[in-house]
């Protein structure tokens, strides 16, 4: 196993743990989407992108020699298109009420984390596994305080 492969668990290691960490969350407070789904949107983001640096890095010499240019960020496009289609299967309305868009802008966002993960910006995905987190505790308990006679 070279060092490239090493990275590559890693990579996807990360993916899933912050992931989880993130589902955790939701899986607690028994939302629509949680510890398997959030594990998944991340560890299949982070797929992508590796995905789309390798080859990169495989057809460089090629691509400079032609007019086919190759961008890895265009990934980025295609997953948060992806995510919105599983995010818009979440939403749903309700008694006058639309539940769901929580955890489809969770979803949104730990696809983001995979993505950075993917591209190796560790410290960014740590960074916003945490606010994520963040967001859903303790923005949760605020909204729950500051809007009580709106909850059941």
């Amino acid at each position: 196993m070279d060092f490239n492969q090493i990275q590559i668990i890693f990579q996807l290691l990360a993916a899933v743990i912050l992931g989880g960490l993130v589902g955790l969350e939701r899986e607690y407070k028994r939302k629509e989407a949680g510890l398997q789904t959030y594990s998944l949107v991340c560890l299949g983001s982070c797929i992508f992108t590796i995905i789309s640096t390798e080859i990169s890095k495989i057809y460089t010499d090629f691509l400079n020699q032609s007019i086919i240019s190759f961008d890895p960020s265009r990934i980025i496009l295609a997953i948060a298109t992806g995510i919105g289609f599983i995010g818009a299967g979440v939403i749903i309305h309700r008694h006058e009420h639309i539940e769901g868009i929580t955890t489809a802008a969770g979803l949104w966002a730990t696809a983001a984390i995979g993505t950075a993960i993917g591209f190796k910006f560790y410290f960014t995905a740590i960074v916003a596994s945490i606010l994520i987190i963040f967001i859903f505790i303790v923005f949760g308990i605020l909204e729950r305080t500051i809007f009580k006679n709106n909850y059941k």
